[in-house]
Formats: C-alpha cells, structure tokens, sequence
C-alpha cells in the first residue's frame, strides 16, 4: 500500500530506478515518432534510393530504441526484485484493500477538481499507481511481445527472434492484426505520456509536494499545508 504522509523529505526512487525513467523516456520517444512515421512513410525523395536510405535509417532507430527499451525493461523488472519497497510498486496492485479504492476515487476526483485538499504519498497515488501498471508494464509488455514477433518477419525462421516471439501472429490470425495492436498501442502510450506530464507538472504546482525534481534526485518533498 502506498505511504501517506504530511511534511519533510524521503528517499523514494534510487538511481538505477531514476537512471530508467529517463532511459525509457527518450526510448518511447524515439519508438513513437519513428514508428509514426513507418505507418505513415515520408514522401519519395528524388534519385536512387540508396543515395538517401531514409526510411532503412528510420527503421534502425526504431529497432535500437526497441533493444534499449526492451534492455530497460529487464532490467526494472531486476531492480524491482532487489530494490526498495518503491520500485516494486510497478509490478504490483494492492487490488484487494479497500483503502487502495476509496483513495484511488479520491484521486479521480482531485483530479477532476472536485476535491479541495489533496492526499500526500511517498510513492505513487493510487491513480498513477494503477495506470503506471496498466500502461508501463502491461502495455509495455504487449508493446515488446508484439514488436519482436513483428520483427521476426524481418530476421526469419529459426532466429531467436521467431523462436521467441513468432508464435504471436499465428495466435492473433495475421501479421497485419499484429501490426495494428501494435499502432494503437502506440497511441495510447502517447496518450498516457502527456497525461503524465500534465500531471506531474499540476501536482508539482497545486498538491505541495515534488513529483518532477524527485525523479532528478530521488527525494521526495513535502510542504507544510498550513499558511
């Protein structure tokens, strides 16, 4: 369950953790805008192509922006193991306290600009909490599963690529039904991603407690609500 608390300052994200926010930030960036614009081709560019090799440049940023996100993701899932109680909350949902849901609908409705006074955590609310699961690990998951068995087409038969991801397309019906999971998944990646920055910015403002900086240094810190 997620800590309440009041005033003062605590060390919540350790650097590894930190080290990999920032890591998988830029790597769902380059992921987003490059595999954009592999739905989307740019326009023919005049003279041979291999005079230009534009969209063979594209796809290798995707597929290296993939490996490191994919990299990141094992390696979260480590310090989740060996880390502190904090980087666990990624891979794990107190879905069976009932305080989780009254405080989760107490978020909502903060959020909503329904609620005058906001609740303080060391780690993530209940909102983030639960959105943080469903988005970064679930559908960074799916994300990963569907990529690789995407490009398995590329690398062939027998490669380690098609041994482990390749029985997907076949389990789905078609590359093409693959494919577009994985499209809207990047949108709601996207999505989620701007919520996430309007959030942190707005709490960092109106809630009285640090959300940005603390993902720079680790700490956490509290204000005192009184005038």
């Amino acid at each position: 369950m997620q800590t309440e608390i009041n005033t003062g300052a605590v060390y919540v994200y350790e650097a590894p953790v930190r080290v990999w926010h920032w890591v998988n930030a830029l790597s769902i960036t380059l992921l987003a805008i490059t595999g954009y614009l592999i739905a989307h081709p740019l326009p023919t560019l005049p003279g041979e192509a291999s005079d230009h090799f534009l969209m063979g440049t594209i796809r290798f940023v995707h597929f290296a922006a993939a490996y490191i996100f994919a990299v990141g993701f094992l390696g979260r899932i480590y310090w989740a193991m060996v880390g502190n109680r904090y980087s666990r909350q990624l891979f794990k949902l107190p879905l069976l306290h009932r305080k989780f849901w009254k405080d989760l609908l107490h978020e909502v409705r903060w959020y909503a600009f329904l609620e005058k006074e906001p609740k303080k955590y060391v780690g993530h609310n209940p909102l983030a909490h639960l959105f943080m699961v469903a988005i970064i690990t679930v559908g960074g998951a799916v994300m990963l599963l569907t990529g690789f068995a995407l490009y398995a087409e590329q690398t062939g038969l027998g490669s380690w690529q098609d041994s482990l991801f390749g029985w997907l397309i076949p389990l789905v019906g078609q590359s093409q039904d693959v494919r577009l999971w994985h499209h809207w998944g990047m949108w709601v990646i996207v999505v989620f991603v701007m919520l996430h920055v309007y959030v942190a910015i707005r709490e960092d403002i109106v809630s009285r407690q640090s959300l940005i900086s603390t993902m720079i240094s680790g700490w956490r810190t509290f204000k005192d609500d009184r005038p």
